[in-house]
């Protein structure tokens, strides 16, 4: 077993995507209820959740949005990837995830994709945008990884290449979901909202303390960020929907 089996010098370096190696991956993680459910009532939560932020946008235009929580293991990867597909349900919508968790990215994970080269990539210039974003098996969501994870993510998210960046992408995408890292501890999501259009706050019932929730809201607000309300995770909720799929 190597000593460093986390770090990614012992991996080599990353590589650009091949051209459609994603579309052949088909998303098989039972947590993305929006595949492996689509008719459950988890399913249907996140689109009341898609219909609640299109709701904010009756214009159409392209709207970037932060997912970020208090603290890590609320769920906000999963709930960034089920948010994606039911907003990918929208005629015409064109979806990108962006993995811009620096710090413990997941999202590649849950889709079962290998590292690829990603953000950190595109930020420092060395790598081409169609070679960074990848079209998954989920019609019309792409993702963008994370890429080398950098020494100071912060650093490299403060600079002025990461706006030009983004406003790239939302020439692309008619929507950006942003997987960012916990709030309390990092300020990466701080640094984005301020950016984004908007910012969910995802939250585990009976896990995270009020007043972590009430600090973490206040701080991305007080950062210039559009807090535009909550995605609650770990809720057990009676589903109903199986009786209307067996009429």
């Amino acid at each position: 077993m190597p000593l460093f089996p986390n770090r990614q010098a012992k991996i080599g370096p990353l590589l650009a995507a091949e051209p459609d190696e994603a579309r052949k991956v088909q998303v098989r993680t039972e947590q993305i209820a929006m595949v492996t459910q689509p008719r459950g009532q988890l399913a249907e939560q996140f689109r009341s959740l898609r219909n609640s932020i299109i709701a904010l946008n009756p214009e159409g235009a392209p709207r970037s949005i932060v997912m970020t929580s208090a603290l890590r293991g609320e769920g906000k990867s999963v709930a960034t990837i089920n948010l994606a597909i039911a907003m990918a349900e929208i005629q015409g919508a064109r979806i990108l995830m962006l993995d811009a968790d620096l710090h413990h990215p997941a999202m590649e994970r849950y889709l079962g994709l290998p590292r690829r080269q990603g953000l950190t990539e595109l930020v420092r210039g060395t790598c081409p945008m169609d070679r960074a974003i990848r079209a998954t098996s989920i019609p019309n969501v792409s993702i963008l990884g994370p890429g080398e994870l950098p020494h100071n993510p912060s650093e490299l998210l403060g600079t002025d290449r990461v706006t030009t960046v983004l406003g790239q992408l939302k020439q692309r995408f008619s929507y950006i979901l942003i997987d960012t890292p916990e709030s309390m501890t990092i300020s990466d999501a701080a640094l984005l909202g301020s950016l984004a259009d908007g910012i969910v706050l995802v939250v585990r019932l009976g896990s995270t303390p009020r007043q972590y929730v009430e600090q973490t809201y206040n701080t991305l607000e007080a950062m210039g960020g559009n807090v535009l309300g909550t995605c609650l995770t770990g809720a057990r909720i009676e589903d109903t929907s199986a009786r209307y799929a067996e009429r």
